[in-house]
């Protein structure tokens, strides 16, 4: 059932924002193929989800444009005397969309809600210990051990108001249903949501009592998620919308060759990759090895590596715009291990006879899901690779989807093989190993994305040493170490670093992050 609905304020004026911009205030539009699955900042840990809600919603620290970290609702943060841990002193003077003062309650009830089991970025917390409310506007976080990155690993960790949180039945976040937060707004930030229609549109207003100087001249921003990327670029070739991310890169040339638009590209930090259901005792989808998981074997796993020609997969699908990966964050990442930069060749050859060695010379067939509207071709990377899969006898029952169905079938196990990208929130290799790699551990908060429950003993004693190591050459040895081990066990396939490639009209001034987070706050309609 489709829902809509419309949240009024007390605060909805942007008129003080607008004073210095005049007659240049505009309205702006944009689209994007994926709409964000939840208004809770909480519930789900996705790019989509946490972009859009930094909008809207604020945290301790943020990031600037160069992806640096800088104060937000905390001014500033020093680390703890005596113990590990770190103090955050916070901003006075901040009041909610609906004109509720912030203070350190509303931070502690939101670590509360963050940290919680019904919580998908509980992960973000697993080094603390205890959090201590010092008065109105100090809070501390306590550490388990020296934790240089803390800072780093917050700054999506949204705040959310107690008072408005407990009144509507919101207390904990709702992950795989619903509850007011997945539909309603409350945050301090620099927008507002005025009306959301899920999948169709949502439409976004200033926030007038922000506490930060407005640089932007939006004065309405409507998001409309459009799936098929051909309808999304006549959506902006026609003047309907002013942005839109990403696009079609066979398009790009016919962007860049119209005049009154642009063509913005870099590279994300996200990483794309395929994973296995390493703890399954059977494949699901299979028509020949009914009794068994053959991805439990690492043979089989780097057969299904060596079948993967990288080469062709760039030429075909991504005109020349990917780099191969070797490892879960890309090379200039803090931690990237320039020890174990080479990945496995394409070699079918070498592929069939793992196959053969593992004691499946016929191959097999097994399921392999993906997004169809998640990632930049991402259907269509996944047919390539079933097609090269194939030539080696690993024969993959496709299946695709919406990625606001995919999530879910991951969490219950659904797949053989499965399709994901990871970009490092704290820009750093310690954050796919704590996320991606660490066994799954429910009570430490580790391993919330590993969805085949990889687990390598050696690894999950090697991240709180990552966390905790001041020397950069015995933390670099450290992760050197757990990516040869992850590179030897298989333990996922990293395929490229994905390119950004978003399209806009001339007259917009935007800024185009790493991590494809996409801030209202920096658009300028010309």
């Amino acid at each position: 059932m489709r829902h809509r609905i419309l949240r009024n304020t007390a605060l909805a004026s942007g008129a003080v924002i607008f004073a210095a911009f005049g007659a240049a205030a505009e309205p702006f539009k944009w689209a994007s193929a994926t709409d964000p699955q939840t208004m809770d900042p909480h519930a789900v840990s996705s790019a989509p989800v946490l972009s859009f809600l930094n909008n809207i919603y604020e945290g301790l620290v943020r990031r600037g444009k160069d992806m640096s970290i800088e104060p937000s609702l905390a001014t500033s943060w020093v680390p703890l005397e005596g113990e590990n841990g770190w103090r955050f002193t916070l901003r006075e003077g901040v009041t909610f969309q609906d004109g509720s003062a912030f203070n350190a309650e509303d931070v502690m009830f939101s670590y509360e809600r963050a940290s919680s089991e019904a919580s998908d970025v509980r992960s973000w917390f697993a080094p603390v210990t205890e959090v201590r409310v010092v008065d109105d506007y100090t809070i501390e976080f306590v550490t388990s051990a020296p934790n240089p990155l803390f800072p780093d690993s917050i700054a999506n960790f949204m705040i959310l108001d107690k008072g408005w949180a407990e009144a509507n039945d919101a207390a904990l976040p709702a992950r795989d249903a619903e509850n007011f937060a997945t539909m309603n707004v409350n945050g301090t930030g620099p927008f507002m949501v005025s009306s959301r229609d899920p999948g169709v549109k949502t439409v976004l207003t200033p926030f007038g009592g922000w506490w930060d100087e407005a640089t932007h001249n939006v004065t309405e921003a409507t998001f409309t998620p459009i799936g098929n990327a051909a309808t999304g670029l006549a959506a902006l070739l026609s003047g309907e919308i002013d942005f839109i991310s990403p696009i079609p890169l066979q398009d790009v040339a016919q962007v860049e060759g119209r005049d009154g638009f642009k063509v913005l590209e870099g590279e994300e930090t996200r990483v794309i990759m395929f994973g296995f259901g390493h703890e399954h005792d059977k494949l699901l989808y299979s028509s020949d090895v009914t009794d068994k998981n053959p991805f439990a074997d690492p043979k089989v796993r780097l057969a299904a590596a060596q079948a993967l020609d990288m080469a062709s997969i760039d030429r075909v699908l991504f005109r020349g715009k990917i780099e191969a990966a070797s490892q879960l964050v890309p090379a200039g990442i803090s931690g990237y291990s320039e020890a174990n930069a080479d990945r496995p060749a394409y070699d079918p050859e070498a592929a069939k006879a793992l196959l053969a060695e593992a004691g499946y010379p016929d191959g097999f067939s097994f399921g392999l899901k993906c997004t169809n509207d998640r990632y930049i071709n991402d259907e269509a990377l996944c047919r390539a690779a079933a097609s090269m899969f194939a030539a080696v006898g690993l024969n993959a029952e496709l299946s695709t989807g919406p990625v606001r169905d995919y999530w879910p079938q991951l969490r219950e196990d659904d797949f053989d093989m499965y399709l994901l990208g990871w970009s490092p929130g704290t820009f750093d290799m310690e954050h796919p190993v704590r996320f991606l790699l660490h066994t799954q551990d429910d009570e430490k908060k580790l391993g919330s994305w590993n969805f085949g429950n990889y687990s390598n003993p050696r690894v999950d004693e090697l991240l709180p040493l990552v966390q905790q190591e001041i020397d950069p050459a015995q933390r670099q040895a450290y992760l050197d170490e757990i990516v040869q081990i992850t590179q030897d066990d298989v333990a996922y396939i990293p395929l490229y670093t994905q390119p950004l490639i978003w399209a806009a009209k001339e007259n917009i001034d935007l800024t185009q992050r790493a991590d494809d987070f996409f801030m209202l706050r920096w658009v300028t309609v010309n």
